[in-house]
């Protein structure tokens, strides 16, 4: 059956079957001739990709949403979807990413090059790649060039590691849900918006294992567990397998979300243990760059520290995300647990203490 156009309330909708494809779908359009418009084009590109294969016929736009409805994060994809838009994506070659970078941030430093334009363009990339909507290719981000030297000055918070004894105070100041979750991304490296989209049966305490279904980069990886993680992450586990919900969660026992341009969920919290512990160089990211460094203190060999941070997960490794490896586990363990963190009183009973708040706490909950 041809395309035709239905009308349902104000709104036209396309249904029928080109190709042997079977669509039903909302034009969200009120006039009549810009939906036929839009049921023209929707035939041609569905007879395009019969006859030449996706990978001719998908764009940019349509890679964000399928990435976006497979929970892919959408942090900075705005500006690159207005960008790229409706174009192919077999038309966007490495020029062309790096001149959309120039544009759209011409005064940025390469690592907000790469925050911002290379990483989520290429987690979304991938996943096209991985629907066969688009080649695999190894994009090339911007590098320091050889030889020049580092430019120092003011650093955001987040961008530097601190020692673990002074994560530990830090972590005391929160209330215990955030606590769980900023003591979980201290041990594992993880990225927040990693450790947000956690769920149980991404958890394995025995083999002390968990693994990242939709990283940033768009790569699923495994991570090892701190032998200190998994003295007192049960309980979060099992209550995540019970209901299908996130392990980490807000006092309120609701899911931690990531925010665009900010710090997501543990925002107010990490304000709030600012104010209370005077310890003003903690974000969130502060736990990966302190995990990072704390590996390399204690000798962890280059390769070994990039597999357990997602530097390094190449076609191979992506294999065997779901083993668990015994040298990024001996590895892990050689981050240092001082007294103060091991003497928090939630680490004994995680979910009876989930819900309550750091004392002094207002009406107004600056933790959630």
């Amino acid at each position: 059956m041809p395309l035709k156009l239905l009308k349902r309330g104000n709104v036209w909708y396309i249904r029928g079957t080109v190709c042997g494809t079977h669509v039903y779908r909302s034009t969200k359009l009120t006039d009549q001739k810009l939906a036929s418009a839009l049921m023209a084009r929707t035939s041609r590109e569905i007879e395009q990709a019969h006859a030449f294969g996706a990978d001719v016929t998908k764009t940019f736009n349509d890679a964000c949403d399928a990435y976006l409805a497979s929970d892919g994060s959408p942090r900075f994809l705005d500006p690159l979807r207005k960008h790229f838009g409706r174009q192919r994506l077999k038309d966007i070659s490495q020029p062309e990413l790096d001149a959309a970078a120039r544009k759209l941030y011409p005064n940025a430093r390469r690592e907000t090059l790469n925050r911002q334009v290379y990483t989520p363009f290429i987690a979304v990339w991938n996943f096209a790649a991985e629907n066969e909507w688009a080649r695999p290719r190894k994009w090339r981000r911007p590098r320091r060039p050889r030889g020049t030297i580092a430019i120092v000055g003011s650093q955001r918070a987040g961008t530097a590691p601190i020692d673990f004894e002074r994560a530990a105070k830090f972590v005391a100041a929160m209330s215990p849900a955030p606590g769980m979750l900023l003591t979980a991304l201290f041990y594992t490296g993880l990225r927040p918006i990693e450790a947000f989209a956690l769920k149980g049966s991404d958890v394995d305490l025995a083999g002390r294992w968990l693994v990242v279904r939709n990283s940033k980069t768009g790569e699923p990886r495994g991570v090892p567990l701190h032998s200190f993680l998994c003295e007192w992450l049960a309980p979060l586990v099992d209550r995540a397998k019970a209901d299908r919900g996130a392990v980490f969660r807000t006092p309120r026992n609701k899911p931690y979300t990531s925010v665009q341009g900010g710090g997501g969920g543990l925002k107010s919290a990490i304000d709030g243990a600012r104010r209370r512990s005077g310890i003003n160089d903690v974000s969130p990211y502060t736990a990966r760059h302190t995990c990072s460094t704390g590996l390399v203190i204690a000798g962890v060999h280059p390769h070994i520290k990039d597999q357990i941070l997602g530097h390094a997960a190449d076609d191979m490794s992506r294999h065997y995300t779901n083993v668990p490896q015994a040298p990024l586990i001996e590895a892990i363990d050689k981050l240092p647990v001082p007294p103060v963190w091991r003497s928090l009183p939630w680490l004994k009973n995680p979910l009876a203490w989930s819900s309550r708040l750091a004392e002094g706490t207002g009406k107004r909950n600056d933790l959630l």
